[in-house]
């Protein structure tokens, strides 16, 4: 009886002390980073003052957040155009990356064909072709969109090829042995087996996008077109408003957390149940 006591203690205090640790745990996720960025907005601005940095070079963050409020009609509008065309590009990326992936994993041939075309697209840095792209397309908008497209599409191509392509050869080889058409081992295996996949390439793909969009953006601002968030930087450049080309580029800044932050959360609310990059451990 008093071993069976003593282990029951012993198992409590094992629990208790994983608890206190997911505690912690859970506390140091957002306190640390929180410190961080308090102590790096500390130092900024003790920097800018102990080595009088006037404003229009370097900014203090008072200034920043002031800039920020006053001008929060033209920079929130900014924003929006932005985001507007990073998500339709991320959208058309989608279909085309799974659409794409799809065709790959049914056909080596088709595969072999473009794949290295997509792999060209990727490589080429697309501020070299952004130009090119807004004098061969009428609509500025268009010329956005395929600039933000162009930065998003590989991730998600690749990354569900290659999940489409990981699925467990022997339960492809049971469905085959089963007589399942290929159409039905597509959706129910390696569609299955290729989410995480394409989930890590969506997190990937929403950031690229919105870089995509800002530097489409400066091209386009450049050459007297923009509300975006990239031409208001470019246009307080100029008149050295430097407070507000700081708030335009926290707004991005902002709006990229925001975007991997939702990305994760869709990865966990599809995945946390089954698979084991988002099951919770034990610590």
């Amino acid at each position: 009886m008093a071993e069976a006591a003593i282990e029951e203690v012993e198992i409590d205090e094992v629990e208790m002390r994983k608890a206190q640790a997911l505690k912690r745990e859970k506390i140091g996720r957002w306190l640390l980073p929180l410190i961080v960025i308090v102590l790096t907005i500390f130092a900024w601005d003790r920097f800018c003052v102990w080595n009088e940095i006037p404003h229009y070079i370097i900014p203090r963050p008072g200034q920043v957040l002031e800039a920020l409020i006053n001008d929060r009609v033209i920079l929130i509008g900014s924003l929006g155009t932005t985001l507007v065309i990073t998500f339709s590009a991320l959208a058309i990326a989608i279909v085309g990356g799974v659409g794409l992936a799809v065709l790959f994993a049914q056909s080596k041939w088709i595969e072999m064909t473009f794949f290295p075309y997509a792999v060209v697209l990727q490589v080429t840095p697309i501020i070299a072709i952004a130009p090119l792209i807004f004098i061969y397309v009428d609509s500025k908008f268009a010329g956005l969109l395929i600039c933000a497209w162009i930065v998003a599409f590989f991730p998600i191509l690749s990354n569900t090829t290659l999940g489409l392509n990981s699925a467990d050869h022997n339960l492809r080889d049971m469905m085959k042995l089963y007589g399942a058409s290929r159409w039905q081992t597509l959706r129910y295996l390696r569609l299955p087996a290729a989410l995480p996949y394409f989930l890590g390439g969506l997190k990937i793909a929403g950031g690229l996008s919105l870089i995509g969009a800002i530097v489409a953006e400066f091209v386009a601002g450049s050459s007297g077109f923009g509300s975006g968030l990239a031409f208001r930087i470019l246009e307080a450049s100029y008149r050295l408003k430097m407070p507000r080309m700081f708030a335009a580029i926290l707004l991005i800044s902002i709006a990229g957390v925001l975007i991997f932050m939702f990305m994760s959360f869709l990865s966990w609310f599809f995945l946390h149940k089954w698979h084991e990059s988002a099951i919770k451990r034990e610590i």
